[in-house]
């Protein structure tokens, strides 16, 4: 095509501005390579610390040190997202009037950090400052883990509304028919979403419990007779199965419609077990959730409800009954609204000394099988535990294969389809006589990452930057470096126009 006609066709598209006004840099700037889109996310879990903090009541300093590592790590990585667990059992890994500090930070359950600090404003912060996304990942229903050795502390919800909790096994748990219930959890994500600045709200598999049994190996009912017995008393028709369903099904709607109604920018995003049922599709075989944890999965992702969907297919490619790519290929052709697809891999099974441990090689491979899959576009790695030891390699072999190069978290045009105007791209001279590019705003909408493209001959360098760095030494650019392309990305991953910059 020439430089004529990708002209033309850019100003039908209503892309043609200052990144691709004629003489901007020559015609070969306008060849620059767009950058992958693929969500790389990983989970951070805090409940009995598997991932962060490394123990119960570290020195705040120490606290800090080991979130910035580990953010430091995912920017190495070149991960874009991470899902970080900031409410593991109606407890607060941030301040919050709602609930009580959560005893996996401080040591002691309703314990503040001393010196203070919010570790959530901290680590949104610092995680936008790396140009990662961060997603606050909570647990809807559970109340109370087994691996919490404080003592609950008086302003927990089992102390303050004990009504609305049930002993369930060595587990407290919240009763998810009764309607204070959701009411609760719902000014929970209110709050979280109306006071920080995230990019999404995350749910994992946890809403009704998995089956606890007691010491002679009887499966353990879940005690909810009182909210059943309500709902038969005010006429309810349907049976106790699907009527525990139709709650976690109320939840999850008004649980999307919640953040909506605050930010509609912000994703949400459900990642469930990765089996809807045995027999879906034919070859697949194991734990019925539909059944089990009365989570009805596949309806969320048809009604549209997430604006992504992560369902944790966590057994490798060659399992036939479980096979990882037959599973993705099944969620992917459940999704009418064309919402993002992407699976949850069990990254930490690399080198974990078990019989079903993975090598380095099956998560290569996972994340090529998501790309092979139309429809789906990226991976969330459970945990970040596995990339701050390097198992068997797995970092290097990740940055030197399937991510040696950025990419941009894919766009959600249901949530905002308007691209920011192209940057404002020129050569500046310092104060100390060095030239550096320069480059800021070129519309009202601020950018949040900008993405900038190196010529060097006929080779190109993408580089991706937080919105706070704006500029470039010449010194500091890659070898040879000719030319530059410029386009910023707005919150909802809408890339703009180039703008372009000779340096011949």
């Amino acid at each position: 095509m020439t430089r004529k006609q990708i002209l033309l066709a850019a100003a039908a598209l209503g892309l043609c501005g200052a990144g691709l006004r004629a003489g901007s840099a020559g015609p070969a700037l306008v060849d620059a390579p767009s950058p992958r889109r693929e969500f790389r996310g990983v989970w951070v879990a805090t409940v009995d610390n598997i991932d962060w903090p490394s123990k119960r009541g570290l020195p705040v300093d120490q606290q800090k040190q080991e979130l910035i590592t580990i953010l430091d790590r995912a920017a190495e990585l070149r991960l874009n997202a991470i899902v970080l667990q900031v409410r593991p059992a109606c407890d607060a890994l941030y301040r919050s009037d709602l609930e009580p500090w959560s005893e996996y930070l401080t040591g002691k359950m309703g314990q503040p950090p001393v010196p203070f600090y919010d570790p959530l404003e901290f680590a949104v912060a610092e995680a936008h400052a790396r140009g990662l996304e961060l997603h606050a990942w909570i647990n809807p229903y559970r109340a109370h883990h087994p691996s919490a050795k404080s003592e609950i502390s008086d302003n927990h919800l089992s102390k303050k509304r004990p009504e609305l909790v049930r002993q369930y096994g060595k587990h407290l748990w919240l009763d998810p028919g009764d309607p204070q219930v959701q009411k609760h959890s719902l000014d929970v994500v209110r709050d979280l979403v109306a006071r920080y600045d995230l990019d999404g709200i995350h749910m994992d598999d946890y809403f009704y419990p998995y089956k606890e049994k007691d010491a002679v190996g009887t499966t353990i009912p879940f005690p909810d007779d009182p909210s059943w017995q309500k709902y038969v008393d005010a006429g309810g028709t349907l049976s106790r199965d699907d009527w525990r369903r139709e709650n976690v099904n109320s939840f999850v709607k008004r649980m999307h419609d919640v953040v909506k109604a605050e930010k509609k920018w912000v994703k949400v995003g459900i990642s469930p077990f990765g089996i809807w049922r045995p027999g879906h599709p034919p070859q697949i075989q194991g734990f019925d959730q539909y059944s089990e944890l009365y989570a009805d999965a596949r309806k969320w992702l048809v009604e549209g409800w997430v604006d992504y969907w992560t369902p944790q297919l966590y057994w490798p490619i060659a399992q036939k009954a479980q096979s990882y790519p037959v599973l993705l290929k099944w969620w992917v052709e459940q999704n009418p609204h064309g919402r993002h697809v992407w699976p949850g891999n069990y990254t930490g099974r690399v080198g974990d000394g078990s019989a079903r441990a993975f090598p380095v090689e099956e998560v290569s491979n996972q994340i090529q099988a998501t790309r092979d899959q139309a429809g789906a576009t990226g991976n969330v790695h459970f945990s970040m535990k596995v990339f701050m030891q390097n198992r068997q390699g797995l970092n290097d072999t990740l940055r030197s294969g399937v991510y040696a190069e950025p990419a941009l978290v894919p766009a959600s045009p249901w949530l905002d389809g308007k691209a920011p105007d192209a940057p404002k791209l020129r050569r500046k001279k310092t104060a100390t006589g060095d030239t550096e590019v320069v480059w800021s705003n070129g519309g009202r909408e601020k950018a949040w990452l900008w993405v900038a493209r190196f010529k060097s001959g006929q080779a190109w360098t993408t580089q991706v930057f937080p919105a706070a760095t704006t500029s470039r030494a010449l010194a500091s650019l890659p070898a040879g470096t000719e030319a530059v392309a410029l386009s910023a990305v707005d919150r909802c991953g809408n890339e703009s126009p180039l703008a372009t910059l000779s340096l011949k």
